[in-house]
This record gives structure tokens, sequence and C-alpha cells, in this order.
């Protein structure tokens, strides 16, 4: 049997595996949209204890930090797509949303981040004056 091997497509595939690619990083996929007047968002978080979850919000930036340990056997692996260590991302959120009252929890490896809409963001009626009122007409 002939098998034609590129050295490059192995080191690309083991570099994607790693570091993921700008549409999707490999540590923390990400969905995220907006319901209503609630931003959500959305982390895939599989095999991470919540104990090892971290979010910090500095101004107008919310931190996730995980960390998936390492296992602790010697065996030999056949394959090892998934990575472990600590890994991060950051959102920067726009000024429209209300970052003190974002709520956040943890159900079978997802970890889930609510985001309200500022009061000030919300679309609202305008009301429209006339100049006229108050004026009575001139009659001849």
């Amino acid at each position: 049997m002939l098998m034609r091997t590129d050295p490059f497509r192995e080191l690309d595939r083991l570099t994607q595996q790693a570091l993921g690619t700008l549409a999707r990083p490999s540590a923390m996929p990400m969905d995220a949209w907006r319901e209503g007047d609630v931003f959500h968002v959305e982390f895939d978080l599989p095999g991470v204890s919540q104990d090892s979850i971290d979010i910090d919000v500095e101004q107008n930036v919310v931190t996730v930090k995980a960390e998936r340990p390492a296992r602790a056997s010697d065996a030999e692996l056949i394959a090892a797509e998934r990575p472990r260590g600590v890994f991060s991302r950051q959102l920067v959120l726009g000024d429209t949303l209300e970052t003190e009252r974002i709520e956040a929890s943890y159900t079978t490896g997802v970890l889930t981040l609510k985001i309200p809409v500022a009061e000030q963001a919300k679309p609202r009626k305008i009301e429209i004056s006339s100049k006229n009122e108050g004026q009575q007409a001139i009659s001849a």
C-alpha cells in the first residue's frame, strides 16, 4: 500500500487542537445571543469542576478562567484531543449591559452567564409635543 504524507498537515491539525482557530477556540467554545432584555453567553466546559471556574469583571471586560487537570496516570495515551490545564477567555461588553448584575450558573458542563441590558439601552417611546399647544386660532 502506498501512502502519501504531508508533514505540515499533521502540524496544522495539532496546532488547531492546542490553540483552536479564530472561529472556534478549542479550549472554551462559546455561544452568545440576546433574548429580550437579557444577553446570554454559554461556554462549553465538559470535565471541568465548578470549583475551578473563576469569573472576573473589570469595567466592561468579563474574564472566564477554568482548569481541566492533567491526568494523574502513567498510562500510555492513545489520543489526547481535549485540552488540559488552565485556559481563559475574555469578553469585551458594550456599555449597554449591566455588568454589576451578571448571573452565572453551571450545569452539565455548560457555564451560562445572563447579563441584563442596561435601562438606558432599552427601546422606549418618545412623545411628540406640538408648538401650537395652548394657542387658540384667531377667527376673523
